[in-house]
C-alpha cells in the first residue's frame, strides 16, 4: 500500500516480484548471513553508529579520516639478497610508495640459516633471506630508519628478526626509540592457519609477553604486534570466521600481556591489526567496520580506561587467493576493487598485490600497477574527501551488525572455552577454516561460485607474461659466503658468551628479547640466537588431520563424481587395494590450503590418502612414499622452491629403486616451469585454479584406469 504517494516495502516488492517472475532474490553468503535485495530505514532503526573518530569508532579511528591524511601505502616486497630487496624499496620509495614492508624468505622465517641443509630449496625465493645483522643493514642502507616507518612480518623468528633491526638502527645512528613500524609477532595465527611456527605454544606465547615488555619500555613509536586475519582469510575462513578468531587472538595477546605485568594500557595502544580483502565488496567494508566496534567492546571487558587502548588500527591486504593465473590481467580489476573495499571501511595502511603474485613474485612493471592502484584511488577518484562516505546506507550498517553479532559468537565460544590459546590447542578454529575451505573449493569447481577467466568466460588460449625468477642457488651461495665473513670476522668468545646467556634465558625468566639484541651485537647468525632457544623450548611440529565429507558432500548425485569414485572402485579392485597417495609438502613453506583441498577431495572419493607432515625435505618425503607403499606421490609447491625440491623427490625415489611411484606437482607454479619438470620425471602438473574433480580423472589415468574425460562424463 502506498501513503501520500510514496511507495512502501510491500508495493517494492509486488513489483520486483513481478520483474523477476517470482524468482528468490536472497543471497545467503558462506559466512551464513542472508542478504535481502533490498534495504530500508526499517532495518537500522536501532542502529546508530556515531561519528568518525570517537567510540566505539565504527565510522574511523579518526575524526578526519583521509579528508586529513591519506592512508598509508606500503607495499609488501622482499626477495633475493638484502641488495637486490634494498634496490627494489629504493624504486619504490621514489615513486610514490610511503612505507617499508618486508618479505622475509621461509628459511628466515623458520630459524634456520640460509646454510641449513633443510632450506637448500627456500633461501630468497619467497622472500629476503635475512642471516645476521650485516643483511639488515644491507636491507636499509640508504633508508633512515628514524624517518621510515617499517613493517616486518615475522613470527617464529621474530626474536632475532627485531633483535637484528634494532642494532641495523643503532649503526646507522637511529637510537630504538625512534623507530617507527610494526613486527607482526602473531604466533596463534601461525597454529591455526599459516604454520610458519618454530616452538611450542606456551614459549611462544612467552616470546610476545617479553617482545610487548621491552618495546612498551623502549620503543614507544614502534607498534609490538599485528594481529593477523589476513593469513586465515587466505587459507579459507569465511569473513565471520577471520573476524572473530582475529579479535579473539588479540584478547589472548592482551591478557598475557597483563599476566606478565604489564600495565594494560601501557601497551594496548601500540597494537595493531591486519586483515585480508577479498572480493565480498561489501562484506569486507561492514568486516573493517565491524571490527572496530568488537575490539572496543573486547578491551573495554578487559578494563582498558584509555581510549587509544579500546582503538583497532589496521593494516590490510588485497586477497591473494583470489588471484588467478589464467587471464591475469583480471587480477588488476580484482586488486582495484579490494582497494576500494579496504579505503571505505577505513584501513589505516594498504598492500595491494600485484597482477603476477598468483604464480610468481612481483615484476618491477606488475609492482608499478599495484602501486599505481592506490595513487589513482588517492589522487584522481575525490574519495578521499568525504570521512566515511559509506556510512548510514542501509545495508552497509545493517551488515556491519550482522558480523559484530555472528563474530560475538564464536568469540563467546572462544572465552567460555578458556581463551584462544586452548581454542588453538583444541584444533577447532582450524577445522573450522579447513571445512569452509573445502565448501569454497567445491563451489567453485561446481562453478556455483564464478571466477571469471577460471571457471566462466575462460580463453580458449593463455598467453605467458614474464614473470620475476629468482636463482635459488646463486643467493644461497651469496648468503652462505656472507656468513662465513661474519663468523671469521667476530669475537667468537662474546657470541658465544651472548648464545648461551640466551639459552639460560629461554629456561629461566630474562627478557629474550634484550638477550637476543646483545648476541645481535656480538654477530650472532640468525640460526644461531634461534637455536638457542629451541635448545630451552624444542621445536614444535603438527601433522595435517584432512577434514571430511565436505567437498565430496557437495557432488552428492552427481554424475561425474559418481564415475570418478567407480574409477576408484576398479582401480582398487586391480591393485588388491584402494590407490594410494601421498601429500607431500616439503621446504618451509607452511601454507597448507592446497595440500588439505586436495587431500580432502581425494579422499571422499575414495582414495586412500597419506597426508604428509610439513617442512619434509626431499629425502623424507621419498622416505615416508616407499614406507606407506604408495602409488603417487602429490608434491604442493606454494614458495617456488619446486625447481629445486620436486626433481630432487624423483631422483630419491629413483635411487631407492621405486622409479614407479609415479610424481604429480601441484600449486604456484609458473606455465613457464611446467616443461623444466616434465623432463625432471613429473608426470601432471596442476597449477593455480584447477578443478580437483578434473586433477582426480588424470591421476586415475596416470594409475592405468581408462575412463572418457569429466566433460563427456557430464553429457
Amino acid at each position: 500500500m502506498t501513503t501520500k504517494g510514496v511507495a512502501s516495502t510491500e508495493d517494492w516488492k509486488a513489483l520486483a516480484d513481478k520483474e523477476v517472475k517470482g524468482k528468490n532474490l536472497t543471497w545467503h553468503t558462506p559466512e551464513g548471513i542472508e542478504v535481502k535485495p533490498l534495504y530500508t530505514a526499517e532495518d537500522v532503526a536501532d542502529i546508530d553508529p556515531g561519528l568518525p573518530g570517537f567510540a566505539p569508532f565504527t565510522r574511523g579511528v579518526r575524526a578526519s579520516m583521509y579528508a586529513g591524511r591519506p592512508w598509508t601505502i606500503r607495499q609488501y616486497a622482499g626477495f633475493s639478497t638484502a641488495e637486490a630487496s634494498n634496490a627494489f624499496y629504493r624504486r619504490n620509495l621514489a615513486a610514490g610508495q610511503k612505507g617499508l614492508s618486508v618479505a622475509f624468505d621461509l628459511a628466515t622465517h623458520r630459524g634456520y640459516d640460509s646454510d641449513h641443509p633443510r632450506v637448500t630449496g627456500d633461501v630468497g625465493k619467497a622472500g629476503v633471506a635475512i642471516d645476521s645483522v650485516e643483511d639488515m643493514k644491507i636491507l636499509f642502507d640508504g633508508i633512515p630508519l628514524d624517518k621510515m616507518s617499517v613493517s616486518m612480518t615475522m613470527n617464529g623468528a621474530v626474536i632475532p628478526v627485531l633483535a637484528f633491526f634494532i642494532v641495523a638502527g643503532e649503526e646507522q645512528g637511529v637510537d630504538k626509540s625512534l623507530l617507527d613500524g610494526t613486527i607482526q609477532n602473531d604466533i596463534l595465527k601461525e597454529f591455526m592457519v599459516r604454520n610458519t611456527y618454530i616452538y611450542p605454544p606456551e614459549p611462544s606465547m612467552r616470546i610476545i609477553s617479553d617482545i610487548f615488555a621491552y618495546t612498551s619500555a623502549n620503543m614507544p613509536k614502534f607498534n609490538s604486534i599485528s594481529i593477523s586475519g589476513y593469513h586465515m582469510q587466505e587459507a579459507g575462513a569465511t569473513q565471520v570466521q577471520e573476524l572473530a578468531f582475529t579479535i579473539a587472538d588479540g584478547m589472548e595477546y592482551v591478557k598475557y600481556g597483563v599476566a606478565s605485568g604489564l600495565d594494560i594500557d601501557k601497551f594496548a595502544g601500540r597494537l595493531s591489526f591486519f586483515f585480508a580483502i577479498g572480493m565480498n565488496f561489501f562484506m569486507e567494508v561492514s568486516k573493517l567496520r565491524a571490527a572496530r566496534v568488537l575490539w572496543h567492546r573486547v578491551m573495554t571487558k578487559l578494563g582498558a580506561q584509555d581510549e587509544r587502548s579500546k582503538m583497532l588500527r589496521t593494516h590490510c591486504q588485497t586477497s591473494g587467493v583470489s588471484l588467478t593465473e589464467q587471464d591475469p590481467y583480471n587480477n588488476v580489476i580484482r586488486t582495484t576493487i579490494e582497494a576500494m573495499a579496504a579505503m571505505l571501511g577505513g584501513t589505516q595502511s594498504l598492500h595491494t598485490n600485484a597482477l603476477d603474485e598468483a604464480i610468481a613474485l612481483p615484476t618491477d612493471f606488475s609492482a608499478r600497477i599495484a602501486r599505481n592502484t592506490q595513487l589513482v584511488i588517492q589522487e584522481e577518484t575525490g574519495m578521499c574527501n568525504v570521512v566515511d562516505p559509506l556510512g548510514g546506507s542501509y545495508y552497509i550498517e545493517s551488515l556491519t551488525q550482522e558480523l559484530v553479532d555472528k563474530a560475538w559468537e564464536i568469540i563467546e565460544r572462544v572465552d567460555a572455552e578458556g581463551g584462544m590459546a586452548k581454542a588453538v590447542a583444541a584444533g577447532w578454529p582450524k577445522a573450522m577454516i579447513e571445512q569452509a575451505a573445502a565448501a569454497t573449493a567445491a563451489r567453485i569447481d561446481r562453478g556455483e561460485q564464478v571466477i571469471v577467466g577460471v571457471n566462466k568466460y575462460r580463453k580458449a588460449e593463455e598467453e605467458p607474461i614474464d614473470i620475476l625468477d629468482v636463482d635459488n642457488h646463486a643467493v644461497r651461495e651469496a648468503q652462505i659466503a656472507r656468513i662465513k665473513r661474519v663468523k671469521a670476522s667476530r669475537d667468537e668468545a662474546a657470541c658465544q658468551a651472548a648464545l648461551f646467556a640466551l639459552q639460560d634465558g629461554a629456561r629461566g625468566g630474562d627478557n629474550l628479547l634484550a638477550l637476543a639484541v646483545e648476541a645481535a651485537r656480538a654477530r650472532a647468525t640468525l640460526g644461531e640466537i634461534s637455536a638457542a632457544m629451541e635448545a630451552g623450548f624444542g621445536r614444535y611440529a603438527t601433522k595435517p588431520t584432512p577434514v571430511q565429507g565436505i567437498y565430496g558432500g557437495a557432488y552428492q548425485d552427481d554424475v561425474v563424481w559418481e564415475r570418478l569414485k567407480d574409477g576408484v572402485t576398479a582401480t582398487e579392485r586391480r591393485l588388491g587395494r584402494k590407490p594410494r597417495m601421498l601429500v607431500a609438502k616439503m621446504g618451509q613453506d607452511g601454507h597448507d590450503r592446497g595440500a588439505n583441498l586436495v587431500s580432502s577431495a581425494f579422499g571422499d572419493l575414495g582414495f586412500d590418502v597419506v597426508p604428509g607432515p610439513l617442512f619434509q625435505t626431499p629425502q623424507e618425503a621419498a622416505a615416508l612414499a616407499i614406507e606407506s607403499d604408495v602409488d603417487v606421490v602429490g608434491a604442493s609447491s606454494l614458495a617456488a622452491g619446486h625447481k629445486t625440491l620436486i626433481p630432487e623427490l624423483i631422483r630419491e625415489l629413483q635411487a631407492a629403486g621405486r622409479a614407479d611411484i609415479k610424481v604429480i606437482a601441484g600449486g604456484v607454479i609458473p606455465a613457464q616451469d611446467y616443461e623444466f619438470l616434465r623432463e625432471a620425471g613429473v608426470q601432471a602438473i596442476f597449477g593455480p585454479g584447477t578443478n580437483l574433480v578434473k586433477a582426480a580423472e588424470e591421476v586415475l589415468r596416470l594409475l592405468g584406469h581408462n575412463m572418457p574425460p569429466v566433460e563427456e562424463a557430464a553429457e
